[in-house]
């Protein structure tokens, strides 16, 4: 695409803020007007249109753009209905990461010591009580701490959810999502803790090219949600 303008600035608008490319304002897929409450959400979005394609005329892409899509993401398609998106990931909550242990105990003793905070932290914060589980055998979890677990996800603002859309999937566990969202991890940690057997495995087997370029592909997405989060919760 080519780049078409030559100021992004804000302006307020109803509704919120709106970001203007040469007095225009930038629109969503579906049609609507991008719109934010806050000033340093909005300001950021400028700045990344600013950047986009360098000058008028010049190539951009949609990886430019990245911010103005999840929070796009957030106005058009999550705000309006969140039912789809709290259904979604409640779902994990019956296959968590954390409650999966190796039958190698070396690994599993990293597994405990790593994640057994975290389901303890469920457990009080979340009042969801989490069962484990050793190998690959599935396990059903309690039914009153997967709705609990449902709840936390269902409490959480547009934002929030299209975070947790973003981080759940690729770090395998629900708990850490949530408690990435309320500010207890943050972003590296929480993919760290979430690649505890991949790194084990890589001590014995090596480093692979490809993991480690996906690594940095999810890394890139969830620091992402991390800057949205940061700036979505900045007052005006």
């Amino acid at each position: 695409m080519k780049r078409f303008w030559d100021e992004a600035r804000v302006e307020p608008a109803v509704g919120g803020l709106a970001v203007l490319l040469d007095g225009r304002p930038v629109r969503l897929p579906g049609g609507g007007a991008l719109r934010v409450e806050g000033h340093a959400l909005a300001q950021a979005l400028a700045a990344e249109w600013q950047a986009a394609g360098g000058a008028k005329g010049r190539d951009f892409r949609p990886e430019d753009i990245p911010l103005t899509r999840l929070v796009g993401t957030a106005q058009e398609k999550v705000a309006p209905d969140p039912a789809p998106m709290v259904e979604g990931i409640a779902q994990y909550a019956a296959s968590d990461l954390l409650c999966y242990r190796s039958e190698d105990p070396r690994l599993a003793a990293i597994e405990a010591l790593e994640w057994d905070p975290w389901l303890e932290w469920s457990a009080r914060e979340l009042a969801a009580p989490l069962l484990l589980s050793h190998g690959i055998i599935h396990i059903t979890q309690p039914e009153a701490s997967r709705l609990a677990l449902r709840r936390a996800v269902a409490a959480c603002d547009a934002f929030a959810l299209t975070a947790l859309g973003n981080v759940v999937p690729p770090l395998g566990s629900l708990v850490l999502g949530l408690a990435f969202v309320r500010g207890e991890l943050d972003a590296a940690e929480a993919f760290r803790i979430s690649l505890v057997d991949e790194t084990f495995q890589e001590e014995f087997w090596g480093v692979d090219e490809e993991a480690q370029k996906r690594r940095r592909l999810i890394a890139a997405e969830i620091t992402l949600a991390e800057r949205m989060l940061h700036l979505a919760r900045i007052a005006a």
